[in-house]
């Protein structure tokens, strides 16, 4: 009985290894993100040439992205794909009741900047209520949940106090670290 349950246990930690170091190999190999791209927060061109997804926040502190058209030519011209990431990045924009018009005004500032319409939603702080996940479907747009920062590696435009990467209350991971794992 007691090699039958330590074979057992072999068997799981070996799963587990496997399955970890699956999970680190797909994460070298798929694509990089970064959140809260915008003129206001300002971002590392370091930082940018490592993403191939920029989540973009489309009014910041109330400094809408189109008024620094030098910016989105600069941002277009990196050939990524561009995603919206919240209307004003407040916190958990997206958790509580939204009204249709905020959603609206974001995807209108993207467009004004971008020149085409987000096809891809990423929520602040990755909580989205079941209405307003509705509410982004409705306006044409797949939702990035809370998954794809544990498959995709997905860094921060900053990372000191306000916008470091906070993956629950208590742990924060900076953008290096990320590149390790």
């Amino acid at each position: 009985m007691q090699k039958k349950t330590l074979k057992t246990i072999y068997v799981l930690l070996l799963l587990i290894f496997i399955s970890i170091f699956s999970l680190l190999i797909y994460r070298v190999v798929s694509s990089r993100q970064i959140d809260d791209v915008s003129p206001t927060i300002g971002c590392s061109e370091e930082l940018l040439m490592k993403a191939d997804v920029l989540f973009v926040v489309p009014k910041f502190r109330n400094i809408s992205i189109a008024e620094n058209k030098s910016w989105c030519e600069y941002i277009l011209s990196l050939n990524k794909t561009l995603a919206l990431h919240g209307t004003y990045h407040t916190y958990r924009e997206f958790g509580g009741e939204l009204k249709n018009e905020s959603l609206q005004e974001g995807i209108e500032i993207f467009y004004e900047c971008f020149g085409f319409y987000p096809s891809e939603f990423k929520s602040p702080q990755l909580k989205t209520g079941d209405e307003n996940r509705k509410l982004i479907h409705n306006n044409g747009m797949s939702l990035d949940g809370w998954p794809s920062w544990f498959f995709h590696k997905t860094y921060h435009c900053r990372e000191d106090g306000e916008y470091a990467i906070h993956i629950t209350d208590k742990i924060i991971l900076t953008n290096k670290f990320i590149d390790w794992v």
